[in-house]
Parts: structure tokens; C-alpha cells; sequence
């Protein structure tokens, strides 16, 4: 199709053209033929493109389909809940991998029996939790809600019941340095009250710890956990009495011999040997002694003889016992001062002078004896 037009007036950069109509058409400048200037015809021919307008349609639907597969096909799933563990007092629950698709994370929210019980740290990578102080013999009701960029999603409501204190099904044990027969004695306790198997390292549902020595790098974890580290009376304990026992008395820094009592003879005795094979360990990283030094030292110190005790005995008794001075001994002075008011007497004259003299010095003799 050609068309004729009229340059009116050229400016900088815009041209405008008159139809034949007598219409203004604004054109660039740029497209017209050099020297065109007002008056001047100019043909322009118009046609339509069909190929490329092919190509740009098929561009487009593509671009379509490729948003549509990657915004529209994929997108967020619902957690899935499930039981984990279950105790007394506590309830471990875990989920699978949340998936997010092209959508972006704003939170993951836990909530027991329909009220807020908190939001997930993590979620991206944790994919378990444990809600401790929960009352016993009691139902639960839990379920996470996602929220994404892409919406929220719920998952099932799941109804979780804690154990009555006579189920031990719930007992996870990891256990920590122990001798070899005492770990065999475990599993076979383990297996006969229904718990589970021994762990093998310090997990998010291990609800116990036992050991006979408090070290080593599973002790540290589970020290850190606030898990209880307890003997393996403990065990032996929950098994005589049915239910579930207090770990205060089972601590390692508790009093053996306080474990013990109530405890079968069996348990007892193989409690007893535990101890005395960490005893020998012990035993056999102190120095030994030679045969002459053990016999110098039986030598030196021997062991110490009992003698019978003997009953005590009386006093010693004199011989010719002297009846002791009364209490009149000092008389004599003063009646010397009374019967001598004569000053020539009392200084040794006159004819009573001698008589007093012996009545106090018989006095003094029988105050010395």
C-alpha cells in the first residue's frame, strides 16, 4: 500500500505530514529522505509482516508455558506430623522435609491443642522437636502451620496420649563407659520391659543416659542436653517395681549402697562385680612392689598383737594409816597469845615457855604426817 504525504513543517527531530484528508501525521525526521523541506511529497509504503508476527507469538506462548511450569505445577506442600517418642511427661515429634517449591519461607508454627505452642528454629534444616512438661496419662492434639510467600499450609492433627508411670515402652537409653557384661545385662532388661533398643549415640528422643564413668564425649552431649546420667541400677529398679522410678538416688555420685537395697540377689551380685572389675582397673595402673620390699615392710611395721584388757586396780593402801589432823591444829597459837600476856614470856622468858613449845610442835609433826 502506497501512500502520498505532504511535509508541512520540519523540526528538530519531528516532521509533520498532511494527508490528502487534510490529517496530521507526526513523523520522525530522522526517516525521511535528506533535503526534504515544507512542501515536499513524500510515498510511503505500508505492508504487514506476517512472519514476524509468527515468531513473536510463538515467543510469547513459550514464555507462558515456562512461567506457568515453574510458578503453576510446583508449589508448597503440607507438613506431615508424626510421633516420634512418647513418655511420661514428654512427646517428640518429627515431620518431613518442608517443601517450599519457588516460594519463600516467613515461618513454621507448632500448636497444641489449637493454641500457639511456638515457632521452629530452623526449620529449613530441623525437622524435630520435643515438648517436655506435659502431664501424665493425658491426650494431646498437635499440628505445624507453614506460612510461605505462596500461602499458608496446614498439616493433620495428630493426637498423641503420654504414658501411665507402669509403661516403660517409652525408656530410649544410649548407653555410655560401662563393662562389656553390664551393656549384654541392659539389652536383655531393655527387651523384657518393652523399651526400646540401645542407642548408639545422644539423640533428641534419648531420655536416658547411663554410665558407670562420667567421661567421654557421649557423656558431654548428653551432660549438655540436660538428659539424665544415671547407674545402671536405675534400669534394674524400673524392672523389679513395674513403673517408673526416681533417678535422685541413681546419680553416679549416689551411694551404691543405696541402689542396691530391694534389688533381686542376682542384680546385686552382678552389680557387685561391675565395681570390683573397675576397681581392679584402677588396681592395675598403680606401681608394684617387690618381693623384698614387701618383706622389709612386714618387718618393719608388724602387725599389732591384742592384748586382754585388764581390770583396774584399787589404790595402794598404807600400812600403818595415821589418823589425819583436825581441824583444831592452829588452836595452840592462839592460846599461846591468850596464856602469855606477859611480854618476858612471849619472847622466851618465864617458866611456861617450854611446854608450849612442844604442844606446837607435836601440832606441826602431825600435820606433816
Amino acid at each position: 500500500m502506497l501512500i502520498s504525504l505532504t511535509v508541512g513543517k520540519v523540526d528538530a527531530g519531528l516532521a509533520i505530514l498532511l494527508t490528502e484528508e487534510k490529517r496530521m501525521i507526526e513523523f520522525p525526521s530522522v526517516l525521511l529522505p535528506a533535503g526534504i523541506s515544507s512542501g515536499s511529497i513524500v510515498d510511503i509504503q505500508v505492508s504487514r509482516n506476517h512472519a514476524a508476527e509468527a515468531a513473536q507469538r510463538d515467543a510469547f506462548h513459550s514464555l507462558q508455558e515456562e512461567i506457568y511450569n515453574l510458578y503453576g505445577i510446583n508449589s508448597p506442600s503440607r507438613p506431615v506430623l508424626r510421633v516420634r517418642n512418647a513418655t511420661q511427661t514428654s512427646v517428640v515429634l518429627e515431620w518431613d522435609p518442608i517443601q517450599l517449591a519457588t516460594a519463600t519461607l516467613r515461618s513454621l508454627t507448632l500448636y497444641r491443642n489449637n493454641s500457639k505452642a511456638g515457632s521452629i528454629p530452623n526449620p529449613t534444616t530441623h525437622t524435630s522437636t520435643k515438648i517436655s512438661g506435659l502431664a501424665v496419662d493425658t491426650e494431646y492434639s498437635f499440628h505445624l502451620v507453614l506460612r510461605t510467600s505462596a500461602g499458608t499450609y496446614s498439616s493433620e492433627k495428630l493426637t498423641v496420649r503420654t504414658h501411665k508411670m507402669t509403661d516403660l515402652s517409652g525408656i530410649t537409653v544410649c548407653p555410655g563407659i560401662m563393662p562389656g557384661e553390664i551393656r549384654e545385662e541392659l539389652e536383655v532388661v531393655l527387651a523384657r520391659i518393652g523399651a526400646k533398643p540401645l542407642q548408639d549415640f545422644v539423640r533428641i528422643d534419648t531420655t536416658h543416659f547411663v554410665c558407670t564413668e562420667g567421661r567421654g564425649q557421649p557423656w558431654e552431649r548428653a551432660t549438655e542436653m540436660n538428659i539424665p546420667v544415671v547407674r545402671p541400677e536405675w534400669l534394674l529398679a524400673c524392672e523389679k517395681d513395674g513403673r517408673i522410678v526416681g533417678v535422685r538416688q541413681f546419680y553416679l555420685s549416689a551411694d551404691i549402697s543405696k541402689m542396691r537395697q530391694g534389688l533381686p540377689m542376682r542384680e546385686r551380685a552382678q552389680t557387685g562385680a561391675s565395681v570390683a572389675s573397675s576397681v581392679n582397673q584402677q588396681s592395675q595402673h598403680r606401681p608394684t612392689q617387690s618381693v623384698s620390699e614387701i618383706r622389709s615392710e612386714a618387718v618393719v611395721s608388724p602387725p599389732p598383737v591384742e592384748t586382754p584388757a585388764k581390770s583396774p586396780s584399787p589404790p595402794p593402801v598404807a600400812e600403818n594409816p595415821r589418823p589425819e589432823p583436825e581441824a583444831k591444829t592452829p588452836e595452840p597459837e592462839a592460846k599461846v597469845e591468850e596464856k602469855s600476856p606477859d611480854p618476858e614470856k612471849a619472847t622466851g622468858g618465864g617458866s611456861g615457855t617450854p611446854e608450849v613449845k612442844a604442844k606446837v610442835e607435836e601440832g606441826f609433826e602431825d600435820v606433816s604426817l
